[in-house]
């Protein structure tokens, strides 16, 4: 039983146990080389800093001591009479042509609950008590990247699939059931499941609109199209499965990405929709992204955070803070900033930093480098790339975190990003409501609303009253509706079923999908709209 880190390997032993006739159990992790060598491998990789790291190419195969994995080998190639049960990160190492290959997962989120539960630790460690921000990086930056690089080498060949996202039942498919559904979903519309989280600033629309758990203080972020951290349902009839939305990615990335987009990014899910609440909240932190180059020198992704604000709802004082103001001096602001990380006293960001009214369905764009943050009192749906842990926080209005500790600070990485000529003309002719309109036909419009050349993703907007053809020309595409109650998604040759989506939801497009429409379910009285995202040919073809 090969075990995505996280489960609770101990509790399956135990089950297994239970129905199983065991005469040797074999834990994976007995071949592990000790904790300290492996801090010593990993530390490079993880750095000092609390937040970020440099993305690992380390395997699975590291974290073994070679001389300790050859003896568990050796261990599991005797003949019992009973089974032999090989189980944890790494099984499929020890016992690499086992009779029976089951593979254990369970999504990120429930990863991350476990961690802040100190339920967990990260792989080769003890640090079950350590801050669950440190747990969430090192599994970020290696523990995540490993068992993945292992997990798409097995996808193939597992008989079963089990669901371990709940301890009290965990629920197991067949190897083929679980590859025939990975199969559907690679050509049809499909939502993943959304999870929420408070924060410092958060807001309340969420928690109302959403019907989501009051016993959290907000909801600061709904993250609805993650692909990496969601999870997906596959149905069994009227059983549900639940599994990591990579899983999909991994399995089936040409059919869902689109070719040209696999060819610029791999297997990976480079566009994020997530919702950022403020209504009755507090501002973001003023922040910047990094450019590419620095992100790829300093870190080791390819790509960076580009991103836009979308205004899903909006308060009448509404504000987004974006671009520096005109004649400022890079050095006043920087000391300026400096001066109160270093407790010495409020940063005045109405002095250096644009503010922007914002209503109702505008749309900022943010390429990497420009300073931005979201105010207080507006439901943003962020419209991004993926690699979304990398925000330079400048300044975070002296606040705590919802752990009663200040937030991390990294004014020397955001200095060295803000581009300093994206001033308030530049940003106002550029970055703010660039719509163009770009089609019509019966019922419906189209209008382009970026994102800005510098950024690789495009974004369109279609109001409608009726059906509006769409046609995912070899790439993902990645929608939202920003407008209306419900609405309709069809093949116009039948190849799935209608897909229903409400307001405020998104959902996926796979490349393979070709054409398909989207309309209102009943007689519109009032435009409906969607926005919609897809890379960019052009960037793609690089």
């Amino acid at each position: 039983m090969e075990c995505y880190p996280g489960v609770f390997t101990e509790e399956l032993i135990s089950a297994l146990q239970s129905g199983l006739p065991c005469s040797l159990v074999i834990r994976a992790e007995e071949g592990f080389r000790p904790p300290a060598e492996i801090a010593r491998m990993l530390g490079p990789h993880l750095t000092d800093d609390p937040v970020f790291g440099r993305m690992s190419p380390i395997e699975i195969e590291d974290f073994f001591d070679p001389g300790e994995l050859e003896r568990l080998r050796q261990r599991a190639a005797v003949r019992q009479d009973g089974a032999i049960l090989v189980v944890g990160t790494g099984a499929s190492l020890v016992a690499p042509r086992p009779d029976l290959l089951i593979y254990a997962d369970l999504a990120r989120w429930t990863i991350q609950q476990r961690q802040r539960r100190n339920e967990i630790c990260n792989l080769g460690t003890t640090n079950r008590c350590e801050a669950p921000g440190l747990k969430y990086k090192r599994a970020f930056f290696v523990d995540w990247r490993a068992a993945d690089r292992l997990k798409a080498r097995l996808l193939d060949r597992i008989a079963y699939l089990l669901d371990s996202n709940s301890a009290e039942l965990p629920k197991m498919i067949t190897g083929e059931s679980f590859r025939q559904g990975l199969a559907l979903a690679a050509r049809r519309p499909f939502r993943v499941v959304p999870f929420f989280d408070p924060g410092p600033w958060g807001g309340h629309w969420m928690m109302e609109h959403f019907a989501l758990p009051a016993g959290q203080p907000n909801y600061a972020w709904g993250f609805d199209c993650v692909p990496e951290e969601n999870s997906l349902l596959l149905g069994f009839g009227s059983r549900r499965v639940e599994i990591p939305a990579l899983d999909l990615v991994l399995r089936h990335p040409r059919e869902l990405l689109g070719d040209f987009v696999y060819r610029a990014f791999g297997a990976e899910f480079p566009i994020r929709f997530d919702l950022l609440d403020t209504m009755g909240g507090g501002n973001l932190s003023l922040q910047v992204h990094p450019l590419t180059a620095y992100i790829r020198d300093r870190f080791g992704m390819r790509y960076t955070q580009d991103e836009s604000y979308y205004m899903l709802q909006a308060a009448d004082d509404a504000v987004v803070a974006l671009g520096i103001k005109e004649g400022i001096d890079p050095r006043t602001m920087a000391a300026e900033l400096r001066r109160a990380q270093n407790g010495g006293g409020a940063f005045s960001a109405e002095r250096f930093v644009n503010s922007w009214p914002a209503r109702k369905h505008d749309h900022f764009l943010i390429p990497s480098g420009t300073v931005h943050c979201s105010g207080a009192d507006g439901v943003v749906l962020e419209i991004s790339a993926t690699p979304y842990i990398f925000t330079f926080k400048l300044w975070d209005w002296d606040r705590l975190g919802l752990d009663g500790r200040p937030r991390p600070v990294h004014l020397d990485h955001g200095l060295a990003n803000i581009q300093w000529d994206r001033t308030t003309r530049w940003v106002r002719e550029n970055l703010v409501n660039r719509i163009c309109p770009m089609g019509a036909g019966d019922g419906w419009r189209e209008e382009r609303t970026g994102l800005h050349p510098l950024e690789f993703i495009e974004t369109r907007r279609h109001w409608f009253t009726a059906t509006v053809p769409h046609d995912t020309h070899g790439t993902v595409n990645v929608l939202n509706l920003v407008e209306g109650d419900e609405c309709v998604v069809e093949s116009p040759a039948g190849h799935f079923d209608p897909f229903v989506v409400h307001y405020a939801e998104t959902f996926i497009v796979p490349a393979a999908v070709g054409p398909y429409t989207v309309r209102p379910t009943r007689p519109a009285r009032a435009e409906l709209a969607t926005i919609k995202a897809y890379v960019r040919n052009s960037y793609a073809a690089l």
